[in-house]
């Protein structure tokens, strides 16, 4: 009967870790996606914005390629946001439905490492304060 509570608490744990993966990835790729959408509103904005001014108040050939070129930035500042939030949603997909994600090793192992160096730090520092305790 023990172990059974065991391994419900366990897979309920599971659970859990899966529900905060999702809810941490939509979260993330909605935020890039939500960035992406105003980095592209803002280019717009701006490119309707200042190029009547600059075509008023300067020659032609300066403002036209600043306006270029600022309109490159947004545009590419926009696509880069997207394809990340579009990355972070594939993967979040791929995770969710039980496929394994490119990086999911690679990430167990970082976690791995985090977890035994908290471990070992916690240790330590119980360590030091014992003997603190028995120096007073």
């Amino acid at each position: 009967m023990a172990e059974y509570g065991i391994d419900q608490s366990y897979r309920q744990g599971d659970q859990q870790q899966v529900v905060v993966k999702a809810v941490i990835a939509a979260v993330a790729g909605m935020s890039l996606l939500v960035l992406s959408g105003l980095t592209l509103a803002w280019t717009v904005i701006a490119l309707a914005v200042a190029t009547p001014l600059l075509m008023i108040f300067s020659p032609v050939l300066v403002p036209a390629a600043i306006v270029v070129l600022l309109l490159a930035a947004g545009f590419l500042a926009s696509g880069g946001l997207g394809v990340a939030a579009l990355a972070v949603l594939w993967w979040m997909y791929k995770d969710l439905t039980g496929k394994q994600p490119p990086g999911v090793e690679l990430l167990e192992q970082v976690r791995q490492r985090l977890v035994s160096k908290a471990r070992d730090i916690r240790e330590s520092l119980q360590q030091q304060q014992q003997l603190h305790e028995a120096t007073q």
